[in-house]
């Protein structure tokens, strides 16, 4: 059986491979390796073996591993839907949150974040694919709310954030991934400070890595399939 940390370095050189093709310098890349329903002692292994940044979309689940790992120093991502009673935990516990798409949501946790540790870092999630079952701002309204969102105090607004419908050829992949991009091009022509595209999964990061990613964010490539029991 492979080993986690194999498959971490496989998923790595993926990145980098995809990076050079598409004539990006692959340090501009990062991983996140998404690590719901895996246990610590899998998050664990694989801070050992380098990596440091990792996602979780299940707040209680997420909150857990950060207190058990808390001496890591790991940089902790919440990519999950966002419900209002669970803000706080994100505010006081997380690194990042992509999943913002809504003014009241990006509020809460602007209240709620503590003075002393530093700004939340927050991605807009943009439905890029027009799905009624995904979350996410419209693109139409992506503008409106990042101009919200970017005043808000122990906030740091870094970028945007999709998850597209699922394709399987390049080109259909790369579409929905370019449209983000241009989104995130006009917004900072209107002045906002945008550094993040948090774009691709397993299936689809090197078409992500293609139209501008920053951070893409692994599963399955690395943990295998989900564990659902």
């Amino acid at each position: 059986m492979t080993s986690l940390s194999a498959k971490l370095q496989a998923v790595l050189a993926r990145i980098a491979r995809a990076a050079r093709h598409y004539g990006r310098d692959p340090g501009d890349v990062a991983l996140v390796a998404v690590s719901k329903t895996w246990p610590a002692r899998a998050v664990e292994e694989l801070a050992l073996a380098g990596q440091k940044a990792f996602a979780e979309s299940f707040v209680q689940e997420g909150v857990e591993k950060v207190a058990q790992l808390r001496g890591l120093g790991l940089d902790w991502h919440f990519v999950g839907s966002l419900q209002s009673n669970k803000t706080r935990l994100l505010a006081e516990n997380f690194n990042w949150v992509h999943s913002v798409d809504r003014l009241r949501i990006a509020e809460r946790l602007s209240e709620q974040r503590p003075a002393s540790l530093p700004p939340l870092s927050v991605c807009l999630q943009v439905n890029v694919s027009g799905e009624v079952s995904k979350s996410g701002v419209s693109p139409a309204e992506a503008a409106a709310l990042a101009h919200a969102v970017a005043v808000l105090p122990r906030l740091r607004l870094r970028g945007l954030m999709a998850i597209p419908a699922r394709s399987d050829g390049l080109a259909e992949q790369r579409r929905p991934f370019r449209l983000l991009r241009e989104l995130s091009e006009r917004l900072r022509a209107d002045g906002l400070l945008l550094d993040t595209l948090s774009m691709g999964m397993s299936h689809d990061f090197e078409a992500a890595i293609a139209e501008g990613a920053t951070l893409v964010r692994v599963g399955t490539a690395i943990f295998g399939e989900r564990n659902r029991a």
